[in-house]
């Protein structure tokens, strides 16, 4: 289903709640339109989705010479989606209407190498309260045991949760498989952790999928083929195939982050390996550099500083960081002939390193490759990941109705 046309999927569910959704249809007669699909069928699919909560009648429309136009939106109260962006250090956690608007977002600080049960179950609680303004709203991050009982509380109105997980995952099982940056996490089979403390779907993804996803539905929707490079403490990218995301076989397509890059001498990556992108390009890589020039700084906050203040070594290495990006993103292009290349995380805003970027992409791509390609930032929004989480489950939502 990842994989298919996008021409298989005009008219289907999830567009047609789309169209709704964005503004684009407020009808039955508008989605006919769109779709190309007769009336009948159009109203056949439209009252699945009313059936299903997904959309409801709000009323009559202006009559264009025949009978006044029953008018159609997405439900804005009641049901929610739960997301959670898990970081090394902090996560985004929030609910999302059925259009994927968020309703409430909150950052929270997180130890990753706290294990996944302790961190999890407290992200869930949060969701949990968050989706349930009744039950009783945790301050901070609270004990894992609770998470059971105000989950309970707020099956009523979730949908479901999507959760993105800084480290390769199996899509179709939810199991993290061997993370280079989340000790204790390998194996652990996510979905089947949070399936048994909240009665609603649970999706797990890579982080850079769901920002990938988010960042897609949010600002080139009408595009069929993308790439998007998440670029902080550590490098990841996802992929969108004919208007959907594109994970391949396992689940581990986009990975770009241990395809090596020609350096010498070659530093040794988390993963083993020697001279991997993430070694040398990303933000933890920029940090070791520097201290190992005798730089004093602490973490990627430090380094980003640095390069706004024009610091020489800092900026030459964010400009060796963006050729190595390019270097491996220009082989992407190539094959895969995306029409948008997307830069977000916090290197994103590092200038010298998308500049260096985006002319090694030029330099080493086909003409054709890049003729009509857009090489940009992802519009920064701290709610990207949590969005591309939502969207997660409102297809699989839309899916099962």
């Amino acid at each position: 289903m990842d994989d298919a046309p996008r021409e298989a999927l005009r008219g289907g569910p999830r567009e047609l709640l789309r169209w709704v959704a964005t503004g684009a249809a407020v009808s039955r007669a508008d989605l006919s339109r769109l779709s190309g699909l007769s009336p009948s069928t159009v109203s056949q699919r439209v009252e699945t989705l009313i059936n299903q909560g997904l959309l409801e009648e709000t009323g009559a429309g202006r009559s264009r010479g025949g009978r006044r136009p029953r008018q159609l939106a997405v439900p804005t109260g009641g049901a929610v989606v739960g997301a959670i962006d898990l970081g090394a250090h902090h996560a985004r956690v929030g609910t999302l209407d059925l259009s994927g608007r968020v309703v409430q977002g909150r950052t929270l600080p997180v130890r990753i190498e706290d294990g996944p049960e302790q961190v999890l179950g407290a992200l869930l609680a949060e969701v949990a309260a968050l989706a349930a303004p009744s039950a009783s709203t945790a301050s901070g991050l609270v004990s894992s045991p609770t998470a059971s009982t105000t989950a309970d509380n707020a099956a009523g109105v979730l949908r479901g949760i999507g959760i993105g997980i800084p480290g390769p995952v199996q899509h179709a099982t939810g199991r993290i498989v061997s993370p280079s940056r989340m000790p204790g996490w390998n194996g652990f089979d996510v979905a089947a952790f949070c399936a048994g403390r909240v009665d609603v779907p649970i999706i797990v993804d890579n982080d850079a999928n769901l920002m990938a996803l988010g960042a897609h539905r949010t600002a080139h929707s009408e595009l069929d083929h993308a790439v998007y490079i998440k670029a902080g403490t550590g490098i990841g990218s996802g992929v969108i195939s004919s208007g959907r995301l594109h994970r391949g076989a396992q689940g581990s397509a986009g990975d770009i982050s241990h395809c090596r890059v020609v350096a010498d001498p070659a530093p040794l990556c988390s993963c083993g390996n020697a001279g991997c992108l993430e070694a040398v390009a990303s933000g933890a890589a920029l940090v070791t550099a520097l201290r190992d020039q005798g730089v004093p700084v602490s973490d990627l906050t430090g380094v980003i500083r640095l390069i706004d203040d024009g610091d020489r070594h800092a900026t030459a290495l964010a400009r060796q960081a963006g050729r190595a990006i390019g270097e491996i993103l220009a082989v992407v292009v190539n094959f895969f002939n995306p029409q948008v290349v997307a830069i977000g995380g916090r290197l994103a805003d590092c200038e010298p390193l998308l500049a260096s970027m985006r002319a090694t992409l030029y330099e080493r791509c086909l003409p054709l490759a890049t003729q009509t390609l857009l090489i940009e930032r992802v519009a920064t929004s701290q709610d990207i990941g949590i969005t591309g989480a939502a969207h997660l489950v409102i297809d699989h939502v839309v899916a099962a109705a």
